[in-house]
């Protein structure tokens, strides 16, 4: 069997990949594991589990809940919330874990689970290693132990959980967003009561578009996959700028009052001025990826700010804050994560943030945005290819080299194998795009000649 988790849970084509019965194995299996690791030692355990409004997810939560309850475990069923609210609320309500069922940005079609630890905090990997391993000795035959009487867990629905996350966007807020007028795109997903709401409570005057999800629609045409609609809709009511979120919101991306995207780069360099400007940036240091674009890291330099970067992904992010202690990361795509506020990229509280930020500078996003020059960045995947020696090769190393002397220090090469395709990722950064355009052509053609 493949390693059912990824970087994200575990994911797939719902009712096909991602079927009832792997739900509630899985469940039972990160019941039997944790009990195992000690996470339920003296006392009765709880799980909060939430979901987005795909229509798979409402079969996925009943095998998820009967699972964990069939293992002892009480749940608190929180219903349609963003992913962030319940790795929040697994945090403050003491539970012993969490169960999400959402595949953020993927269409309708796919669905995932993905498993907090107490305090809302990502699964080890070891946890999930063994999660899968119980989960496979059980699925072939080996009997669960089981509770009986008044051993099984008890199933409640937790109403609250909505007006407690809310409160903790708004009671984290540095200043209120009073005279401010905000478009948000919730793209039909987990966010569409909640941001709203949010934005609303705390002085901002709301535009909703995406906020209608039915189970069908989640991410079709709209959200931060998708910001046409949003651009329009920011121009056409007059807004000072525009949220976009994806379908579990763990993502932003914002759109400035011209409509001109301002991407997760640009929302970390506002971030983190205002982070530093207020004392919260601890050690004066951002963490991004090595995707993160090069007019971020030439900003970063000029404002005194150190700039550590990452594999992609936002797991190894957070890895690098939790390790050194930052305060602030992310990456392009719009996962941002203030770790003194969640514990998991928050879109809806990073746009919070950064609506917080135009209203008490009296400054516009593209002026704040201004801050970095996004540099042109030409991305070409090369398949069916050797992914493994684009590290070795002699000839590919000569072909960057070459690259790099002529980009010069407005430019940058980077070449990464794909982790789960057989394509090497060939991405140029440089001043003009044409250029940046001309040399990754180039390198894309050495790479199938190469590694061919």
């Amino acid at each position: 069997m493949g390693r059912l988790f990824g970087t994200d849970g575990v994911r797939g084509v719902a009712n096909a990949d991602l079927t009832a019965e792997l739900a509630l194995g899985l469940s039972v299996a990160a019941a039997h594991v944790l009990a195992e690791a000690g996470t339920f030692a003296g006392h009765r355990p709880t799980a909060v589990v939430g979901r987005d409004p795909r229509a798979s997810g409402e079969f996925l939560e009943a095998a998820v809940v009967a699972g964990l309850a069939s293992a002892g475990v009480d749940v608190l069923r929180v219903g349609v919330l963003p992913t962030p609210a319940v790795a929040y609320l697994t945090g403050s309500l003491g539970a012993d874990i969490g169960v999400m069922l959402s595949a953020s940005h993927n269409a309708m079609p796919d669905n995932g689970v993905k498993f907090f630890a107490r305090g809302g905090h990502k699964l080890a990997d070891e946890l999930e290693d063994r999660i899968e391993t119980v989960y496979e000795q059980h699925r072939t035959g080996e009997p669960w132990s089981r509770p009986t009487g008044a051993g099984v867990g008890r199933v409640t629905d937790y109403t609250e959980g909505f007006d407690r996350y809310v409160a903790h966007l708004i009671g984290v807020l540095p200043n209120r967003l009073d005279g401010l007028k905000v478009v948000l795109d919730e793209a039909h997903g987990a966010a569409a009561r909640v941001s709203p709401e949010a934005f609303a409570r705390a002085g901002a005057e709301v535009v909703t578009i995406g906020a209608e999800p039915d189970g069908l629609n989640i991410n079709d045409g709209c959200g931060s996959t998708h910001l046409e609609l949003l651009r329009a809709a920011v121009v056409e009511h007059g807004a000072d700028l525009g949220i976009a979120h994806d379908g579990d919101a763990d993502r932003c991306l914002a759109v400035d009052a011209a409509g001109d995207e301002v991407d997760g780069d640009q929302i970390l360099a506002v971030l983190a001025l205002a982070m530093r400007e207020a004392g919260q940036l601890r050690k004066d240091t951002v963490v991004g990826t090595v995707m993160s674009n090069l007019g971020f890291k030439i900003a970063m330099e000029r404002e005194g700010i150190q700039l550590v970067q990452t594999a992609v992904g936002d797991r190894y992010v957070l890895e690098s804050m939790k390790a050194e202690g930052f305060a602030l990361g992310g990456e392009q795509s719009g996962h941002v994560i203030v770790l003194d506020h969640a514990t998991t990229g928050d879109g809806t509280l990073t746009g919070l943030m950064l609506a917080a930020r135009v209203a008490a500078t009296g400054r516009s996003l593209a002026e704040l945005a201004g801050v970095m020059q996004r540099l042109p960045q030409v991305l070409i995947n090369v398949p069916d290819v050797d992914k493994s020696r684009v590290t070795t090769s002699s000839e590919l190393a000569t072909a960057v080299t070459e690259a790099e002397r002529e980009l010069g220090s407005t430019g940058r090469v980077l070449l990464r194998q794909s982790g789960t395709e057989p394509l090497v990722r060939v991405m140029v950064e440089a001043a003009d795009i044409e250029q940046a355009r001309a040399v990754a052509g180039r390198l894309a053609d050495v790479v199938k000649s190469a590694l061919g």
